[in-house]
């Protein structure tokens, strides 16, 4: 008798564990919305967006700060299209062209350089036209009081250092070296030049008193506090300066590229070339 109750005894306590059990088991089985709401979330959240075409555009350094405040405006119409700058002296960009570099525009400083690349059928001479262009400014320091209104005035012995762009692979400094020629000045001038990888490190040279004067677009003389310009070189005594932009016929992917070329021709776009002193052409 008293083994049967033992056993009555441990098959009820069985039984209320096996009760306690089941009544525990829906919070930790069942499903819960909230949990499975905040999951969605998280999976959604970290779904990749799709992917943006992103372009290579390689572009004269006096180009910089325009096109930088153009970007926004072409990617908010363009969601889909992400711009990459490549800046740099001209005559190099088109180096690094012919070489294979991957580029899906050239806006260059000056004609002969596009046109290179157009004889070597590297462009798209469909999608090829001259966009912008510029004139050649004598700069000083802001804080230079030295007497400096024209370009005879750099061959007084106060004039230590003039500085302008490499005249092979900086156009502004090619249009520079024309002009003094032009004048019978540069021979007399070259032990007093130094040169520049482009027009920016020109006018970084002068801000920093580390030129006493310099040759550069009247563009990039307009973006710095730090300088003033002295003198506008006569236009007669230099090629042209126009700035030719296409489309490099081995774009990854020329119809967004397309859309680049055309939104630089845009009355929008166009309206930022003359506010930063770009003149356009008729």
């Amino acid at each position: 008798m008293l083994k049967q109750t033992k056993l009555s005894m441990i098959s009820f306590f069985l039984l209320a564990l096996v009760f306690i059990s089941a009544c525990a088991s829906p919070n930790a089985s069942s499903p819960n919305p909230s949990a499975d709401h905040n999951n969605s979330d998280s999976s959604a959240s970290s779904t990749p967006s799709s992917e943006r075409t992103e372009l290579t555009i390689s572009a004269a350094a006096s180009l910089t700060d325009v096109l930088e405040e153009l970007q926004p405006r072409f990617e908010t119409a363009h969601p889909g299209i992400k711009l990459s700058f490549n800046f740099g002296g001209s005559g190099s960009l088109q180096q690094q062209i012919e070489q294979g570099a991957p580029a899906d525009l050239f806006l260059s400083a000056a004609e002969k350089n596009m046109q290179a690349l157009i004889d070597k059928g590297l462009m798209d001479t469909e999608n090829t036209t001259t966009l912008l262009t510029n004139e050649i400014v004598l700069i000083t320091s802001s804080s230079n009081e030295l007497p400096m209104s024209s370009e005879q005035d750099l061959t007084a012995e106060d004039i230590k250092i003039v500085a302008l762009g490499i005249p092979e692979s900086v156009p502004a400094g090619s249009y520079a070296q024309e002009a003094l020629t032009s004048l019978g000045l540069y021979e007399q001038l070259q032990p007093k030049i130094v040169q520049a990888k482009d027009v920016r490190q020109v006018l970084q040279y002068v801000e920093t008193g580390n030129a006493d004067a310099g040759f550069v677009y009247k563009t990039d003389a307009l973006t710095s506090s730090k300088v003033k310009i002295v003198h506008t070189v006569d236009p007669s005594s230099y090629t042209a300066i126009t700035y030719p932009v296409g489309v490099v016929l081995d774009s990854a992917h020329p119809e967004a590229a397309k859309a680049v070329y055309d939104f630089l021709q845009s009355s929008e776009a166009q309206a930022v070339f003359t506010k930063y002193g770009f003149s356009v052409p008729e």
